[in-house]
């Protein structure tokens, strides 16, 4: 069956949703997604195409697909749209775990499974979701520091450039890597912890006023590669890079070709089309009622130097 796209706009959201001309509209799936922030990095971008380009490859899936650009209040608006809709699951890819609560809750009241990917919603939204799609950010923070206690050889000082402050993943990676640090190589200390929030330039600008404030720093973890090179450029600029081991997490490309370089040591490897694919799949069991994990995690393994032969470069 010929199956064409076409937007539409959803209210004050004026946000694209997909529908399918022609076919049996009582036998598809209406699956809703409200994302965090499309326009924020690569990941997020290359995400969406992923869970577009899936959903139009199902014949059975009619998906109305959403972003919230980083607004809380837009999301929960969003999320409450989508139950107007009647849609039969909802993704959310949180803007805040713990403020999207409330509107999952009223999802789940109305008898809509809430599936939520990426990065998970704080703990007193769990009973009100039918599953997490994604990576184990608390495990990706433990590969991070496993990494980083390699690559010192137990010892050293370090900073570390954390996520958005109040997101989840930022909160989980941060907890697994310094959990895992004090366990596995205590020796190696965090001087200082600052918020990158994404973003590549401010990450720059962090580690800028690190490399002002510490004369020696040994190693910078970084939530993301997209932060941890902003974070390389600064210490390539001041001459210091050399002395400094990255990792990071959620491999980018421009992480990818840092390490090849022999700049950047390591990061965990995370691929955003999975991702989408894997959320879009955990909707479509929950809806057919099939036994999926709460926690429906995918692979993220570690890379470095040594064997990213083994992986593709990131397409994001």
């Amino acid at each position: 069956m010929k199956r064409s796209m076409k937007a539409l706009v959803a209210g004050t959201t004026a946000v694209a949703t997909l529908a399918f001309a022609g076919g049996a509209w009582a036998e598809q799936m209406k699956i809703g997604i409200t994302q965090n922030n499309v326009g924020v990095d690569s990941y997020q971008t290359t995400y969406e195409k992923a869970f577009k380009e899936a959903a139009a490859a199902n014949p059975d899936v009619d998906a109305v697909v959403l972003d919230a650009g980083g607004d809380v209040a837009r999301q929960i608006a969003q999320i409450q749209d989508l139950v107007q809709q009647n849609v039969q699951a909802i993704i959310v890819w949180p803007t805040n775990g713990k403020a999207v609560v409330p509107a999952v809750k009223k999802a789940h009241d109305a008898g809509i499974p809430v599936i939520i990917t990426n990065s998970n919603i704080a703990e007193q939204g769990m009973p009100f979701i039918a599953a997490f799609s994604g990576p184990n950010n608390i495990e990706q923070g433990k590969e991070a520091a496993d990494m980083m206690c390699t690559g010192l050889n137990g010892k050293g000082d370090i900073v570390q450039i954390s996520g958005k402050p109040g997101y989840t993943t930022a909160i989980e990676r941060q907890k697994g890597f310094e959990d895992e640090l004090a366990k596995a190589c205590p020796d190696v200390k965090i001087m200082d912890t600052q918020p990158g929030d994404w973003n590549r330039e401010k990450s720059q600008r962090v580690m800028e006023d690190f490399l002002v404030k510490y004369p020696q720093i040994d190693g910078v973890y970084a939530a993301d590669d997209n932060m941890g090179v902003g974070a390389l450029n600064a210490a390539k600029a001041a001459g210091r890079a050399k002395d400094i081991k990255f990792v990071g997490a959620t491999n980018f490309a421009v992480g990818y070709e840092a390490m090849k370089k022999g700049e950047y040591y390591g990061s965990v490897y995370q691929s955003p089309i999975d991702d989408a694919k894997n959320a879009l799949q955990t909707a479509i069991d929950v809806i057919q009622g099939k036994d999926v994990p709460k926690m429906n995690y995918f692979k993220t393994p570690q890379i470095t130097e040594k064997n990213m032969d083994q992986f593709e470069k990131p397409a994001f």
